[in-house]
């Protein structure tokens, strides 16, 4: 287990950093390369599959002294604009396929849809907590399925992201209650009720489903390392962020098996308000530990104050830091994919997309931030990677970010 310093805070700017020395680990077999390969051949088979574009970003890079910067533009995913539906429907389908007595890569998806299997498995529930995307994603493969999905949201919800759930004929309760707590409202309502729970983050007795959500997530990886491949690039910083850090486990897992030599640098990053990798890291004794505070951020999709133990060991080892931001970070990030460079391509991202390319403006452009990207070995020869994992699910504050300046710029 490496070992970091307590967190540095860079106050003007509401940022604290922690840097370590990765250890050297054995990757599990769950993020080998067949675990991709059964995830990909499976999405493969969805209706509207596609590879979601890595945008590369050439006019911005030369403008902030790299040599590349490149996002992975999950917005275009199956029309629902967000990564999540990738681990949400290939745990339904492992899900099914248990119930079956089946294996998945055994199982045509046509056959997993089918009249025949819903007679067989019988009427099931589907039951998730999210605050938007993973509850879509959920709600979408119930749909395909024919069967039913009931949805907990957290207090404060977008109302857009209720109605998206709610078009795939998911039912969704809002509750007055913060993230983790409506995970354990889920929880418990699922198992009052015989209901299948189909939640992201693990706990004792609940690994089989959020392990088949992050081998979901494989299949985004799979195509980013392809796509760099086709454009001869090699990443030397991947930026990750982080809620219960299943996403954010899956992409370090997997990068780091596939560049073994140069390795990248793997940054997390994660609101100021919702930092738990952060605070269980500057914990220093290897457990995961919750964030304190009332988890409120724009960045819905990363205000999560419990990490998932799964993915925990692969975050814990393997990163070169950590980062915690404040809002404005995301919004600039939104504006600056919104209002690109000459020649580089419009990205739209979400509150929860865009803080890669926020953080990477503060450690390229502000002399405030010159000794940690000295640190990261941040120059003119380094190639970033970020992952745009959200489009604008959530469109009215979209607008009043990137049209009307809300959460100005603290620069």
């Amino acid at each position: 287990m490496p070992s970091g310093p307590i967190a540095m805070k860079i106050p003007s700017h509401h940022f604290e950093y922690i840097l370590q020395s990765p250890c050297r680990v054995t990757m599990p077999p769950y993020l080998s390369p067949a675990a991709s390969r059964e995830a990909m051949e499976f999405h493969c088979q969805l209706p509207g599959y596609a590879p979601t574009p890595l945008v590369p970003l050439q006019g911005l890079a030369h403008a902030w002294g790299l040599r590349g910067i490149f996002a992975k533009d999950e917005s275009h995913r199956f029309g629902l604009k967000a990564f999540k539906v990738l681990g949400g429907s290939f745990a339904v389908a492992k899900l099914v396929c248990r119930m079956l007595d089946r294996d998945l890569a055994d199982t045509p998806y046509a056959q997993i849809v089918s009249r025949e299997t819903r007679q067989k498995i019988g009427r099931i529930t589907l039951a998730t907590a999210t605050d938007g995307n993973h509850g879509r994603g959920v709600a979408w493969a119930a749909e395909q399925l024919g069967q039913r999905a009931v949805v907990y949201m957290p207090r404060g919800s977008a109302p857009s992201r209720v109605a998206s759930i709610e078009s795939h004929g998911a039912a969704v309760v809002v509750t007055d209650l913060n993230y983790d707590d409506t995970v354990r409202l889920a929880r418990r309502t699922a198992e009052e009720n015989g209901w299948h729970l189909i939640q992201d983050t693990a706990w004792q007795g609940y690994t089989d489903i959020p392990l088949w959500i992050m081998q979901g997530y494989l299949t985004m990886c799979a195509e980013t390392v392809e796509q760099l491949r086709s454009q001869n690039a090699v990443p030397s910083h991947v930026f990750i962020q982080a809620g219960v850090g299943t996403l954010a486990g899956a992409v370090v897992g997997h990068l780091h098996g596939a560049y073994a030599k140069p390795r990248p640098k793997f940054i997390v990053m994660e609101p100021q308000q919702a930092a738990c990798m952060l605070a269980s890291v500057a914990a220093g004794d290897g457990k995961p530990h919750p964030a304190e505070g009332d988890l409120s951020t724009i960045m819905a999709g990363l205000a999560c104050g419990e990490p998932n133990p799964i993915s925990w060991e692969i975050l814990r080892d393997l990163p070169s830091a950590y980062v915690s931001c404040d809002d404005y970070v995301a919004a600039d990030g939104m504006r600056i994919l919104a209002n690109p460079l000459s020649g580089d391509a419009v990205v739209e991202a979400g509150e929860s997309g865009s803080i890669g390319a926020g953080v990477i403006d503060l450690l390229m452009n502000h002399s405030r931030f010159e000794d940690l990207r000295r640190q990261l070995g941040m120059d003119s020869g380094s190639v970033c990677l970020f992952f745009n994992t959200e489009g604008a699910t959530d469109p009215a504050n979209y607008r009043d970010i990137v049209w009307r300046g809300k959460y100005p710029s603290k620069s």
